[in-house]
């Protein structure tokens, strides 16, 4: 064998496993992969009212907007089993706006503020009368009242006007774009409809809310009754 000529080793499996090569490049590790979402699964497809979505709806896609039970001049509501409720809605609006607006805002938020009933309806009627002192009209309780409409449509996830407009006939496709840019604009047609239509916004608000969320005082309560053992009597031993 030639001196030049390599010496080879006979592999074997009892001979240790020689250590592998380091290299001298540094090598950084690789940071951690995110997690995919930090929502679970279970709660990753729910819409603003607190329903799933339907079966085939991709997580990111825009909602769609749930319709009014009524339209805003439909005066007496639609022709259902809450036809007593919509008259007394009707009634209400055109003799004492002060009251159903106060009824509006206490189911609204009857959960948060529980006396919101007078608080809203007794600011309501000073700025009516203000309103129709100084301008000759109710001009003040509007822009005190709109933000229910506003809250509204929050909630229930409730198509606007900018978006029932949209899908009519496309006019106002420019405020879509931007969520931002539409909610503002949705704010000002919310206003817009109380300075114009107040009447015929509180009814159409009251509707809603009457097939939406129970009167608060109708909420059924749990009372645990406690009675009181019989009369025990001793028997006479044999």
């Amino acid at each position: 064998m030639a001196a030049d000529e390599p010496q080879h080793e006979e592999s074997s499996p009892l001979l240790p496993t020689p250590p592998p090569a380091v290299s001298n490049d540094l090598k950084f590790a690789s940071p951690a992969k995110p997690s995919a979402s930090p929502v679970p699964a279970q709660f990753a497809a729910w819409t603003a009212d607190g329903l799933p979505l339907s079966h085939g709806s991709v997580l990111g896609e825009p909602l769609t907007r749930s319709q009014w039970h009524s339209g805003l001049f439909s005066c007496l509501g639609p022709n259902d089993h809450f036809c007593s409720s919509d008259l007394e809605v009707c009634l209400l609006g055109s003799i004492a706006p002060c009251v159903l607006y106060g009824s509006n805002a206490e189911r609204l938020g009857a959960r948060s503020t529980p006396s919101s009933f007078a608080n809203h309806c007794f600011s309501y009627t000073a700025l009516y009368f203000l309103g129709n002192c100084l301008f000759g009209w109710n001009f003040l309780a509007p822009w005190f009242s709109y933000r229910t409409r506003t809250t509204m449509r929050r909630i229930f996830n409730l198509e606007g006007s900018c978006e029932a407009l949209n899908r009519s006939c496309g006019c106002c496709g420019s405020c879509m774009e931007n969520e931002f840019q539409r909610e503002h604009c949705e704010s000002a047609c919310d206003l817009a409809t109380h300075v114009f239509c107040h009447i015929c916004a509180l009814c159409q608000e009251g509707r809603e809310l009457r097939r939406r969320v129970p009167h608060p005082g109708f909420n059924a309560q749990s009372v645990l009754v406690m009675l009181p053992p019989g009369e025990q009597t001793m028997g006479r031993g044999v």
